[in-house]
């Protein structure tokens, strides 16, 4: 098998990325086809599990990496003050699980937040909120910051919102919500990296034919830009011809274009489950 023996050869073995090449039966929906995650690894067995269960051959090299922020003290002061706070927005679940650290090193209970109205971007974001036995009061129709802030159009004037996410984002929710009246505190809850460790082993497969992947898949502009910089910031290189680009949705679409790569398909329904739909049916 042609995986294990370029794993064998390399002098720093293509890390566990290319063992985590699995292949899968005939007869499913996804079968001949290598499709490269590029998740960050500690989220990536979701997507991957799902994919080899239809028969995918998954290459898992993660284009992104989440560390912590080079201060907490913006997230921590915002929370020992959590009861001044109308709303708490949460983009993502790095975002809750980030504010959940802090909170236990803190000592601070989930019934702290209780009497906050507290907004999520997505449904997994709101699973995650809600495992905390806390109630999400709002998610909007579509996963994207533009239809956070139209869900809360009628209901921050006045209020003091919190919004914990990555050291780098859009915008688009502080910038919006602050034109509707609303004072808002935007604090660092967490950081997103490139993972040099990651560059041999995506050079590597991107280079060979035989185990270079037919789908990549983003699941956030940060994986795009991440993978292009990973393959040394050249844009669209002529190693890139024949793959076909996943995303899961415009926002990731976007992104996708304008460093000068296709949008071969786009989930209509911006999470996992929506990406993996749309892969099968662009098959």
């Amino acid at each position: 098998m042609r995986e294990s023996r370029i794993a064998a050869q390399s002098p720093n073995p293509l890390i566990p990325f290319m063992n985590s090449t699995q292949k899968s039966g005939p007869g499913k929906p996804l079968s001949g086809l290598r499709i490269l995650v590029g998740r960050a690894r500690h989220q990536a067995s979701a997507l991957s599990r799902s994919l080899r269960s239809l028969g995918a051959d998954v290459i898992e090299i993660p284009f992104i990496e989440i560390r912590a922020p080079r201060s907490y003290r913006p997230l921590d002061s915002s929370l020992k003050q959590i009861n001044k706070y109308d709303w708490l927005i949460l983009t993502s679940v790095n975002g809750v699980d980030a504010m959940q650290g802090r909170m236990q090193i803190l000592g601070i209970k989930p019934a702290a937040l209780g009497a906050l109205n507290i907004a999520a971007i997505g449904p997994a974001t709101r699973e995650r909120i809600e495992s905390l036995g806390l109630k999400v009061d709002v998610v909007p129709k579509r996963y994207v910051a533009e239809s956070v802030v139209e869900s809360l159009r009628a209901k921050v004037k006045g209020k003091r919102v919190l919004l914990a996410r990555a050291k780098v984002a859009r915008d688009v929710i502080p910038r919006e919500l602050k034109k509707l009246g609303a004072k808002v505190d935007v604090v660092e809850a967490y950081e997103t990296i490139v993972p040099r460790s990651s560059r041999k082993a995506l050079q590597q497969i991107m280079n060979d034919p035989e185990i270079r992947p037919h789908i990549v898949t983003f699941t956030s502009s940060s994986t795009v830009r991440n993978f292009v910089t990973l393959l040394g910031g050249q844009g669209r290189p002529s190693r890139m011809d024949g793959l076909r680009f996943a995303s899961i949705g415009p926002v990731t679409s976007a992104t996708l274009r304008e460093l000068d790569l296709p949008v071969d398909i786009e989930a209509s329904s911006y999470t996992i489950p929506g990406l993996i739909e749309a892969i099968v049916a662009g098959r």
